[in-house]
C-alpha cells in the first residue's frame, strides 16, 4: 500500500468530537448550556481581572509596600569585556574590529536596540578592540585601554 497525502488521518481515538452545547433540552447540554445558573460565570462575555479574589482585598493591596522605584531609572544592557574576548576567541570578531550596539545585537549579546548598552570589566581582554557603547564602567574602560583598544562614548540612542 502507498501512502500518499490523500490516505492520511489520525489514529484512531486521537480526535475527539467537541462539546456542542446549547443545542436544546433534548442534547443533554441545553438550557443552562452547562454554565449552571446565573451569576457572572454564566454570562457571555464575562472575564476576570487577574488576582481577583471574589471580592475580597487582594493579596498584592494587603501586603506592605516597602522602599522606592525610579520609574526614570535607565535600565541598561550589559555586556563584560570577557564576552568580546570569547567572541574574537571564536573567530566571531577579528581582532581589531569596531563593536557596535547593532554588532552586539546581531551577535546576540544584548536582545533589545533601543535599550542602552553599558560594557562592564569582568572577565580579561586581550585583543585590542574598538568599542562603541552608551556607558563603561570605570575597569571596562581601563581594560579596553590597556589592550590597546579604544572606547568610544554615545551620548544618546540612534
Amino acid at each position: 500500500m502507498t501512502v500518499h497525502i490523500g490516505s492520511l488521518h489520525p489514529a484512531r481515538g486521537s480526535r475527539k468530537r467537541p462539546k456542542r452545547v446549547g443545542r436544546g433540552v433534548g442534547s443533554g447540554h441545553g438550557r443552562t448550556a452547562t454554565r449552571g445558573h446565573k451569576g457572572h460565570k454564566s454570562r457571555s462575555g464575562f472575564s476576570q481581572p487577574p488576582g481577583f479574589e471574589g471580592g475580597q482585598m487582594p493579596l498584592h493591596r494587603r501586603l506592605p509596600k516597602r522602599g522606592f522605584r525610579n520609574p526614570r531609572r535607565t535600565e541598561y544592557q550589559e555586556v563584560n569585556v570577557g564576552r568580546l574576548q570569547k567572541l574574537v576567541e571564536d573567530g566571531k570578531l577579528p581582532p581589531g574590529a569596531t563593536v557596535t550596539p547593532d554588532n552586539l545585537l546581531q551577535l546576540r549579546l544584548i536582545r533589545n536596540r533601543t535599550k542602552p548598552v553599558k560594557i562592564l570589566g569582568d572577565g580579561n581582554l586581550t585583543t585590542p578592540l574598538e568599542v562603541h557603547a552608551h556607558h563603561f564602567s570605570a575597569t571596562a574602560r581601563q581594560k579596553i585601554m590597556s589592550a590597546g583598544g579604544k572606547v568610544v562614548h554615545h551620548g544618546t540612542l540612534s
